[in-house]
């Protein structure tokens, strides 16, 4: 059985912790942001946790990490 190849852009946006869950950065950080109100962008530095629907196509394209 051959080896699975890591899906690279996945690899660099997800981290598979130690319980198992998979984080994540959150979106629209990067431009427009003055619009956006300061709690808003506050929040978006934090990284967050996928849900576990979404879990499972991510855990298939990092097989190994």
């Amino acid at each position: 059985m051959p080896k699975i190849k890591t899906h690279r852009g996945a690899a660099k946006r997800f981290k598979i912790t130690a319980s198992g869950k998979i984080k994540r950065n959150k979106a629209y950080a990067s431009h427009i942001l003055t619009k956006k109100t300061r709690k808003r962008k506050r929040t978006m530095r934090k990284s967050g946790f996928l849900n576990k629907r979404d879990m499972e196509g991510i855990k298939r394209l990092i097989p190994y990490a």
